[in-house]
C-alpha cells in the first residue's frame, strides 16, 4: 500500500485508507496505548539496568525509580527544547551493540558450551510446549517500532522502493539475529540448565546475558555490554517519547485532543505541551508501579511489553486487513493477487492465531490473578473503543456544525 498512502502516519494511515475514519482513529488510541505501554515498561527496565551496574561496582543501593526518574527527565528535557541526538551518534552505539552481541555469539559457538552446539531449542516437541504465548508475546515486542520506516517516507528520495526493502531488511535482520543470539544464550548455559539460569537472574542476584558476556568473552566485553544495555535502553525510550508526543500533537491538530498539545513552542519549535504532559504520564506511572510494589524487571517491564505487545498484534491485524479490503475494492491498482490478497489473508489468520496464544497465556506473565490480566490485556481495545467514540462523537460534531452553517446560509438568502 505504501505508493497509495501519501501520509508518514504509519499504522494509522494505513488503516484509515483501508478500514475509514473511525476505525482508523480507533488504531491511533491502540498506538498511543502500546507506544506508553511499553515507554514505561522500559523506564522500568532502565531503572533496573542501572541499579545492577551501580550494584555492580559496588555503590550504594538506591532504589531503581532514583534512575528512571532521572533518565525521565534527560528525556523530558530533550523533547521539549527539541534536542535531538545525532543519528551518527546513534547508528554508531547500535553498531557497537550489534559488534559486542556478536562477539559473544561467535565466542560461544566456538567454545560450544557445557552441552554442546545443541538444536534442542529448535525441535518444535520443545518450543511448541510450555509458554509457546509468551514466547511469542515477547517476540513481537522486539519488532515494536519496525513500522517507522514508513514514518520517514517524506524524508526518503525514493519511498516507493526505499520503505518497502527497510522495512523486509529490519524485519529480516531483527528476526534473524534475535533467534540466533537466543540460541546462543541457550548453548551457553546448557539447555537442561537455561530456565534455571534464567530465573536466577529474574529471582536472584545474577545477569544472565552479562555473567555469559563475562565467562565467554571476558570482562571487558562484559563491562562494554552493560554500558551499551543502557545507551541503547535510553534511545528507545526517548525514541517512543518523540513518536508520543507527536502522535498527540497530530491528533489535537484534528480536534480529537485538548487543544493545548497542539501548541509548538515559539523558540525551540518543539510540541513543547504535548511533550511536558508525556512526562507527567510517565511520571504518574512510575510513581504507580513504586506504590503498588512492582519489581522493575519481572513486573514493570514484563507488564507493559505484555500491553504493549498485545497492541502491537491488533495494530498488525488491522492494517493487514486494511490492505485486502483496500485491494480488494481497488484491483486496479493491484501489482499481484498474491502479494496483494493472499499473503495479507494468511498474516490475517497467523495474526489472529498469534493474538489467541498472547491472550490465553497472559496470566503466565503477570504471574497475577485472571482480574489483574484481563484488565492488562483489555487496555490497547479500550483505547480502541474510545478512538472509535472519539471520532464518532467528532463526525457528529462536525455534520452538527455544517447544518448549522447551512441554516444560516439559507436564513440570509431568504432575508
Amino acid at each position: 500500500m505504501t505508493p497509495h498512502v501519501k501520509e508518514a502516519g504509519a499504522f494509522f494511515s494505513y488503516v484509515t485508507k483501508g478500514l475509514g475514519s473511525r476505525i482508523g482513529m480507533g488504531s491511533a488510541f491502540v498506538a498511543l496505548v502500546t507506544y506508553t505501554a511499553i515507554q514505561a515498561g522500559i523506564y522500568g527496565y532502565m531503572g533496573w539496568a542501572v541499579m545492577d551496574l551501580v550494584r555492580y561496582y559496588g555503590g550504594p543501593e538506591i532504589h531503581w525509580s532514583i534512575f528512571a526518574l532521572i533518565s525521565l527527565a534527560i528525556v523530558g528535557l530533550l523533547g521539549y527544547r527539541h534536542i535531538e541526538l545525532s543519528s551518527k551518534v546513534l547508528g554508531v552505539a547500535l553498531i557497537l551493540e550489534i559488534l559486542v552481541m556478536m562477539i559473544v555469539n561467535v565466542a560461544v559457538i566456538i567454545d560450544g558450551g557445557p552441552e554442546g552446539r545443541s538444536l534442542e531449542p529448535f525441535d518444535p516437541q520443545v518450543f511448541l510446549t510450555g509458554g509457546l504465548g509468551v514466547a511469542v508475546l515477547f517476540a513481537f515486542t522486539g519488532f515494536v517500532g519496525f513500522e517507522s520506516t514508513a514514518i520517514y517516507r517524506d524524508e526518503a528520495r525514493k519511498p516507493n522502493k526505499t520503505i518497502p526493502r527497510a522495512t523486509f531488511l529490519a524485519v529480516g535482520i531483527i528476526g534473524t539475529f534475535y533467534t540466533i543470539s537466543v540460541w546462543v544464550l541457550v548453548v551457553a548455559s546448557g539447555p537442561s540448565q537455561v530456565q534455571a539460569v534464567a530465573q536466577e537472574t529474574l529471582f536472584g542476584d545474577k545477569n544472565m546475558l552479562l555473567d555469559t558476556t563475562a565467562l565467554f568473552a571476558g570482562a571487558f566485553t562484559r563491562d562494554a555490554m552493560q554500558i551499551l544495555l543502557i545507551t541503547s535502553l535510553f534511545a528507545c525510550v526517548l525514541s517512543f517519547h518523540n513518536i508520543l508526543a507527536r502522535y498527540q500533537l497530530a491528533l489535537a491538530k484534528i480536534g480529537v485532543m485538548p487543544p493545548a498539545l497542539a501548541r509548538v513552542h515559539p523558540k525551540h519549535h518543539s510540541p513543547a505541551t504535548s511533550s511536558f504532559v508525556q512526562s507527567i504520564t510517565a511520571i504518574v506511572l512510575i510513581g504507580v508501579f513504586v506504590l503498588v510494589g512492582l519489581d522493575p524487571l519481572v513486573e514493570v517491564f514484563g507488564y507493559m511489553a505484555g500491553v504493549a505487545a498485545i497492541g502491537m498484534v491488533i495494530l498488525m491485524f488491522l492494517t493487514t486487513a486494511a490492505v485486502i479490503r483496500y485491494f480488494s475494492k481497488r484491483p486496479d491498482k493491484r501489482k499481484s493477487i498474491v502479494t496483494s490478497i493472499v499473503i495479507p489473508c494468511i498474516a490475517l489468520v497467523a495474526l489472529g492465531v498469534a493474538a489467541w496464544l498472547v491472550v490465553s497465556n497472559f496470566t503466565m506473565v503477570t504471574g497475577g490473578s485472571a482480574a489483574v490480566s484481563a484488565g492488562l490485556a483489555l487496555l490497547p481495545a479500550v483505547g480502541f473503543v474510545i478512538g472509535t467514540l472519539v471520532k464518532k462523537q467528532r463526525l457528529k460534531t462536525e455534520e452538527h456544525e455544517a447544518t448549522r452553517a447551512v441554516s444560516v446560509v439559507d436564513a440570509t438568502e431568504h432575508e
